[in-house]
């Protein structure tokens, strides 16, 4: 907790956390003006925790979240952030969306005609791997995504402006190929324990 408070006397105000608990936890203990964004995989159950302060929520990768979303979001009479993860990576162990499953669920009826949640942007995870030419290209194809996206789908929509690629470890390669929002923690604040 040390280290947020001296993020935050020198500034900083968005803050990311993986964990709901924790991040439910430092919202009660951390002043009330930081912006929290859940940058973890969130489960239907846990969005209620969350709902009524969370900024921004990273990894929506499914239509049954954005519908819990939707639901604890209006529940608490706001309107949530959240964007849309994709799968980019070459592992199982990561999270998201196929580019079929994202247009899917944009056209979607149910999407649709949700009034509490405000579709932002994309994310992805690029593979773990030092394979730098893997990693820029499934940063190009992310990019690619989001621009096609946003012409198809949110051309009206100035609001749909985040594409969050890039960690600690290759957020140099994500700037490069048009990331606007990295999560860098460990590069700050040190490696998880």
């Amino acid at each position: 907790m040390e280290v947020l408070e001296e993020a935050y006397a020198a500034g900083q105000r968005v803050f990311g956390e993986n964990r709901v608990q924790e991040m439910a936890s430092k919202y009660e203990e951390l002043p009330k003006d930081i912006a929290w964004h859940l940058i973890g995989h969130l489960q239907t159950n846990k969005v209620k925790y969350i709902a009524p302060f969370v900024s921004l929520i990273h990894a929506v990768d499914s239509l049954k979240l954005l519908k819990e979303i939707n639901k604890r979001a209006a529940q608490n009479d706001r309107v949530i952030d959240v964007l849309l993860q994709i799968f980019i990576a070459k592992e199982e162990t990561k999270f998201g969306l196929s580019e079929e499953e994202l247009a899917e669920l944009l056209r979607h009826e149910t999407y649709q005609s949700m009034e509490h949640i405000r579709v932002r942007g994309l994310m992805g995870m690029a593979t773990n791997t030092s394979d730098t030419e893997v990693v820029q290209r499934e940063f190009a194809s992310l990019k690619q995504l989001f621009d096609d996206t946003s012409k198809e789908f949110f051309a009206d929509q100035p609001t749909f402006s985040i594409l969050s690629m890039g960690m600690s470890g290759d957020y140099p390669l994500a700037v490069e190929a048009g990331s606007n929002m990295v999560r860098v923690g460990s590069a700050i604040f040190g490696a998880r324990h």
